[in-house]
């Protein structure tokens, strides 16, 4: 991924929680009116057009796990809202809509997004475009994790480091290197207790089952320039995060998914078959 140029995956990201919008059944998984805005006037009749492609089975598959991961991450959001935490930190946050559409209970945090100063401007470009304001509790720090720790990027940007804070990370870190991933955690870990992470990973592909291994996605965001570099499988990834001192670590289980997010919608969305997406608390 370039520093200069847009992330081409953050934006093809937009377009699927559009899409999800426009295509897929009530009630939506995660309501985001702000997705399609965020896109301009061309995007509907742009997804309408490809609503073939949209609803092929592995890009279902893709789009309820970028909607799912959302939905965790604010739910899970909103319940750190409601024991005291103050501030949150979407790392890699590309075209991500929370901070346009924030509910009543988010007014007071004061919301950092983190990403490479290439897709932000893009994206503060498209939010003026689309007529949607920048929020006064939003701030923007561009980071390009890969040549400047996390904890240094952030003190340059002025977060407050003895603060709980919230962090989502998704999406994001197969596209780093591991030892990329290590400082980021370990940065994390350092806040104070309270502080928690939610965070998306990918499987070594030859580990997953057969329908769920992330290969022709991965291949996809290679010829985009974009390669995966890092994979977990959930028992490693478990036990890192409580060597760096996580204390509550969870993953989504594809049982608690679909008793939580799809039991009680159509099935136009599969709920997924193996845990790409877990929390992590100080």
């Amino acid at each position: 991924m370039s520093p200069e140029h847009p992330s081409r995956t953050a934006l093809a990201t937009a377009y699927l929680r559009a899409a999800h919008q426009l295509l897929d059944a009530e009630p939506k998984l995660l309501d985001d009116p702000v997705a399609l805005t965020l896109l301009g006037p061309e995007a509907p009749q742009q997804i309408q057009a490809a609503a073939g492609r949209y609803g092929s089975a592995e890009a279902r598959g893709l789009r309820a796990h970028v909607i799912l991961r959302s939905r965790f991450a604010e739910d899970r959001l909103k319940a750190a809202v409601e024991r005291g935490i103050a501030q949150y930190v979407i790392l890699g946050a590309g075209f991500d809509t929370f901070a346009y559409r924030q509910p009543e209970w988010a007014t007071a945090l004061r919301i950092v997004e983190v990403d490479g100063a290439a897709t932000q401007q893009v994206k503060r470009a498209m939010l003026r475009a689309a007529g949607i304001s920048e929020p006064a509790n939003v701030a923007y720090a561009d980071i390009d994790l890969e040549s400047e720790p996390l904890r240094a990027g952030l003190q340059r940007h002025h977060l407050q480091l003895d603060t709980p804070t919230f962090f989502s990370w998704l999406g994001v870190t197969m596209y780093l290197k591991p030892e990329t991933v290590d400082d980021v955690l370990q940065t994390i870990a350092a806040f104070p207790a309270g502080s928690e992470v939610v965070l998306t990973f990918a499987w070594p592909k030859d580990e997953a089952e057969p329908g769920d291994r992330p290969s022709s996605l991965a291949e996809r965001a290679a010829r985009a320039g974009e390669p995966w570099l890092t994979f977990f499988l959930p028992p490693a990834l478990e036990q890192k995060l409580r060597a760096f001192g996580f204390t509550r670590v969870r993953f989504l289980t594809p049982a608690e998914s679909e008793q939580q997010y799809f039991s009680a919608r159509p099935d136009d969305l599969p709920a997924p078959r193996i845990a790409t997406i877990m929390t992590a608390v100080r």
